[in-house]
């Protein structure tokens, strides 16, 4: 029988994992709708990545400029009484994962959560705070691995857990051949620096502070709230790190792959470090990616006590032998099996 879903999506990861899931959607024979509730409206952090991904124009666009679930609830409730879907799915941890989940579930439509599972064990993020609250209430969790199946048993939820992969493993694989690497003859390291609680100003301007001690060349594409903190407060990065604009998927592909580190508070560049080989230094006291830590692959700096930021950066290698982590690349294909399945 004919499937409909309804894919919601709002900031710049979840576009990037949509693209392989729309690719499989349409070749399983099911009907998207998609719906962008505007949690990133900027240039840089949305657009650019429907241009370079070739997502297919979403059905609805909230155009809030805002990240609040609450403001987003009604326009989504509006598209599901107007679509009618089998399924809402939602996409990893954000608000606009949060208010598309609770929408359908007001509109008594089951929720595929993908990337459902993660936990860093930090309930002061707002990010773990939505993955328990969407997880708690999806008909069909869609994990990367079997450490999230261990975690949701554990937790009881209620729907039925599936081990699918990483659809960013897919999204890697397909667009890694179209990667945008820069012309660059002296090594760098990739810097990214976006997470809220590391855009306080204190607590910014003391990881700026030791990574200019550091002596190494950074690439820093400046995510826009955080180049408005370092404006506001006057915060200096020394002539070794290269402030740019922020960069569309391709591009911050191209300059991962080049990068002997990746220096990052982002998820989705652990992971992406890890398949591309590159030793990555998180600055976050935790993470839901704790393979990649196991690994050797991955070094955690408590942003509060940066203090041996520098070594961490010195000492960061990828391990020989790593094991294989989240997924094999058909993540998306298992997601659209799943969908079918249960309708």
């Amino acid at each position: 029988m004919p499937v409909k879903v309804l894919t919601v999506v709002g900031n710049r990861p979840q576009f990037i994992k949509s693209g392989p899931v729309s690719e499989a959607l349409r070749a399983a024979g099911i009907e998207e709708v998609g719906l962008h509730t505007g949690q990133h409206w900027d240039e840089a952090l949305s657009a650019v990545f429907y241009d370079e991904l070739g997502l297919p124009e979403p059905g609805y666009r909230l155009d809030l400029h805002t990240a609040d679930p609450e403001a987003m609830r009604p326009g989504i409730a509006d598209a599901l009484r107007r679509e009618r879907p089998d399924w809402v799915i939602v996409f990893g941890d954000t608000n606009s994962t949060l208010a598309g989940a609770e929408a359908a579930v007001d509109a008594g439509i089951p929720v595929a959560h993908v990337e459902a599972g993660l936990r860093s064990g930090d309930l002061s993020m707002p990010e773990e705070r939505n993955r328990i609250a969407v997880d708690r209430v999806s008909t069909l969790l869609l994990t990367p691995d079997e450490r999230s199946v261990d975690t949701l048993r554990g937790e009881g939820v209620p729907g039925r857990i599936e081990v699918v992969g990483d659809v960013m493993r897919d999204a890697l694989d397909l667009s890694l051949p179209f990667a945008k690497r820069p012309p660059r003859d002296e090594p760098y390291a990739l810097l990214t620096i976006h997470r809220e609680a590391n855009t306080e100003p204190q607590r910014l301007r003391r990881l700026i502070a030791e990574l200019n001690a550091t002596g190494w060349t950074f690439v820093f594409p400046v995510h826009p709230r955080t180049r408005h903190v370092l404006d506001e407060n006057g915060i200096r990065l020394s002539p070794d790190i290269e402030a740019i604009e922020p960069q569309g998927y391709l591009e911050l592909l191209g300059l991962a792959s080049g990068a002997t580190r990746v220096v990052t508070d982002s998820g989705g560049l652990q992971k992406e470090a890890y398949w591309l080989g590159v030793p990555c230094v998180t600055l976050r006291a935790n993470t839901e990616w704790v393979d990649t830590v196991e690994a050797g692959a991955n070094t955690l700096v408590d942003p509060d006590d940066p203090s041996n930021l520098g070594s961490a950066i010195r000492d960061a290698s990828f391990p020989d032998g790593a094991p294989p982590l989240y997924g094999d690349g058909h993540a998306a294909e298992r997601v659209a099996a799943s969908l079918r399945a249960d309708v």
